[in-house]
């Protein structure tokens, strides 16, 4: 009756992991499950043999009570044997997994069931953009831009190309693949596919603020033809994402409803991923061919490891001589004596030559003296 509750509770749990739509899902739900099970082959024999050992070995009549056991050979056998075998397993399992589904990889097949010698379609190219609060779609073959509205066609991989404005967040959507965090200034890769025509959902998996309880976005997918029909209807909204449109956009907004955009800026992905979309900032690119051609007479003269202009405390450009000695070989550093000041009555102890023994001499005390001890004496 205790339990009720909580299962009340898990009842209203959403079963998107383990109900795939696409290939990399349903691979990943199967080393849930295979993990589960391996892992259950230690959990349910140590839940029974504790009862079992309980009852068999009790002191009182009927039991097999033995104070004196200490060691069973047999017994450590089994026990270090399987939960060695069964770790081996699931590094094995990890191991593997973790290369064949790495995001970055371009999937072998887009389906469970296609031949490995099926001519492969080029896939899908959508760059994902993290705003507050919001997802930003941007369909760069196809000319198009949505927010919070991603459509997919069937049976054909997606390459994704996912950044973020100003915060990280986690792209996630669960019935097709797992969750690639989105960064400032860096772009991360997914490699999926969506088998079965479907309405799903998906959403940011890291918090971000107030708005992230409703960053989610609705993600459908379609045959062809209906891949076809929702571009024409994207297009005959009118509206176009340029600058101007993608600064308001910007801004923090939540629950959003789903927006198209008939033209987008061809760079605007970039430029969000370097940084610089507003007017007057610096892409990261320029910078760093700033970085790497400066200096020399030459403007287009390419100095490896030459850097931006010099600020206070800064390292010297490429083929410069530092001044300090920490930059020096030890031939050219002009050694110098230590000179030390002359000792005072109000010194603390000690000589100035580095290896007297009175250096060394730590049981003497000199506590200072007090302002008020140089005070003249009061009547």
């Amino acid at each position: 009756m205790l339990l009720l509750p909580l299962l009340g509770l898990l009842a209203a749990c959403d079963r998107a992991v383990l109900d795939p739509a696409g290939d990399v899902a349903r691979q990943q739900r199967d080393i849930i499950y295979i993990s589960t099970g391996l892992m259950l082959l230690i959990i349910v024999p140590v839940m029974i043999l504790i009862v079992v050992f309980a009852w068999r070995y009790r002191e009182k009549k009927g039991g097999t009570y033995d104070p004196d056991f200490d060691h069973s050979t047999s017994l450590e056998l089994v026990i270090w044997s399987a939960p060695l075998l069964i770790i081996i397993a699931l590094g094995a399992l990890t191991w593997s997994s973790t290369h064949l589904l790495d995001p970055f990889r371009p999937l072998d097949q887009v389906a469970n069931d296609q031949e490995p010698s099926a001519p492969r379609e080029a896939p899908l190219r959508v760059q994902v953009v993290s705003l507050d609060w919001k997802w930003l779609f941007i369909y760069p073959e196809q000319g198009i831009a949505t927010v919070n509205d991603l459509v997919l066609p069937v049976n054909r991989q997606v390459r994704f190309d996912i950044t973020s404005t100003n915060m990280m967040n986690t792209f996630y959507a669960p019935t097709m693949a797992g969750m690639i965090y989105a960064m400032p200034g860096m772009q991360s890769t997914l490699h999926a596919v969506l088998n079965r025509p479907g309405d799903f959902e998906g959403y940011s998996a890291n918090y971000s603020g107030a708005g992230f309880s409703d960053m989610r976005f609705r993600l459908r997918g379609v045959d062809d033809a209906g891949f076809a029909q929702w571009l024409a209807q994207a297009r005959a909204s009118g509206r176009s994402l340029d600058d101007a449109s993608y600064m308001q956009l910007v801004k923090p907004s939540e629950k959003v409803p789903a927006m198209h955009f008939a033209a987008v800026s061809p760079d605007l992905f970039q430029r969000i991923f370097e940084r610089c979309v507003e007017p007057g900032q610096t892409c990261m690119s320029e910078m760093m061919d700033h970085d790497r051609r400066r200096g020399g007479g030459d403007p287009h003269a390419v100095r490896p490891g030459a850097g931006m202009p010099q600020g206070r405390n800064s390292a010297p450009l490429h083929g410069e001589k530092p001044e300090g000695a920490i930059f020096q070989s030890p031939e050219e550093i002009d050694e110098v004596p230590n000179v030390t000041a002359p000792t005072n009555p109000d010194a603390a102890p000690g000589v100035t030559e580095p290896g007297a023994p009175r250096n060394r001499n730590i049981s003497s005390l000199s506590l200072p003296r007090s302002p008020l001890s140089a005070a003249p004496t009061r009547a």
